[in-house]
């Protein structure tokens, strides 16, 4: 499944001053209730509230090689946890990666993104927690 993806710049810093965060080892994860979110449901084929998502990266985790391959892997695990849980609906989500995320694999940013989501509270009561 694709993501919606945050696309101008105020949101992320929206983001980093006035949404929730959780921090782990390799990522910080920045929660925002999506004000926009019923009126980009109008134009969503289904007419869903969907998440916005933005993947950040910094120059410090190393050249563009490897800051790509981290944002691949955030995005997998993502992908990943979305197929096992449920997530709560119209909020915008940037997922900073920090440099631990380097020498990850995809298995374990997903561990961390669902404890940093857990500590959120951004799981719906309808998921099925396995």
């Amino acid at each position: 499944m694709k993501f919606r993806a945050i696309c101008e710049n105020h949101l992320y810093s929206k983001a980093y001053s006035k949404g929730k965060r959780a921090v782990t080892s390799a990522l910080a994860v920045y929660v925002l209730p999506d004000y926009q979110a019923k009126r980009l449901a109008k134009a969503h084929p289904e007419k869903r509230v969907v998440n916005r998502i933005g993947l950040t990266t910094s120059t410090k985790l190393g050249g563009a090689v490897v800051r790509s391959r981290c944002r691949r892997i955030m995005r997998e695990g993502l992908r990943a946890l979305e197929q096992e849980k449920r997530l709560k609906t119209g909020f915008l989500i940037v997922i900073a990666a920090r440099s631990a995320s380097v020498k990850l694999k995809s298995t374990e940013i997903k561990r961390q993104l669902d404890s940093a989501f857990t500590k959120l509270g951004m799981y719906s009561e309808e998921s099925n927690n396995q």
